[in-house]
Parts: C-alpha cells; structure tokens; sequence
C-alpha cells in the first residue's frame, strides 16, 4: 500500500487566479487515471476545452457555473459532480464570491486537453521528455 501526502504536494500557478495541485497521474505512478485540484478565484476557471476521456468535476467549496456542449450550464456546489464525456467541449468559473475549490478525476494517467484555438496541453507526463 503506497500512502500519498497531499499536503506537502506543491500547488501551481496556470492561470492568474488560479493554482493547482497534482493529487495522482503518471508522474507518480498512476496508470488509469488523473486527480487533481484547483482553487479560482471569484470570476475565473477554465476556457472551453474538451479531453480525449471521461472527467469528473467535483466541487468541494463554493460555486461553480459549469457548462457541457449538448446542454445547458448549471450552477454546482459543494459537494456535487458532473461527469463530462470524452470531446465534450465544457469550461467552468467561479460564480461565488469566495474562493472556488474543486477536484477533477480522468480518465488518464496524463492530463491532455485541446482548447478552442487547437491548442494542446499535455501535464503529468510520467517521462517529462516526451510532453
């Protein structure tokens, strides 16, 4: 049994605003799926983007608005998920007014994701010279 401290995993920048903290991926030995956190401020989240795989989005505190392509956005808080299908375009901001703290679980062992301008952002990736 391999016990994981989260506590001393360190949190990251992506965006202004927002910071983020690899819980489980390739880098430290998963080989189905990634977790990690992310904590926004009031306004921000993340841009329309799809992945190649199943996510949960799971909020913890706060509020998020979070829309799905193929549907309408809906407000989820504390405690709730919402499961988004592989290319399902979706993007998400807090709606709150406090700090937005969620968790996000895929299907992968690496983060990949394409975003509106066909960008492409590979994270986790187990052997960091093949990104």
């Amino acid at each position: 049994m391999e016990i994981i401290d989260h506590n001393i995993q360190p949190r990251e920048e992506w965006r202004t605003g927002v910071t983020t903290r690899m819980r489980f991926s390739a880098l430290i030995g998963a080989t189905q799926l990634t977790i990690f956190e992310q904590w926004c401020d009031p306004g921000l989240g993340a841009p329309v983007h799809c992945h190649p795989v199943e996510e949960v989005l799971t909020v913890i505190n706060g509020n998020a608005e979070i829309w799905a392509e193929g549907g309408e956005g809906a407000i989820v808080t504390s405690g709730q998920s919402v499961v988004v299908r592989p290319g399902q375009r979706h993007k998400f901001r807090n709606c709150g007014l406090d700090q937005l703290h969620m968790q996000f679980t895929l299907a992968s062992p690496i983060f990949e994701a394409t975003f509106e301008d066909g960008t492409v952002l590979r994270r986790w990736v187990a052997d960091q010279g093949k990104k």
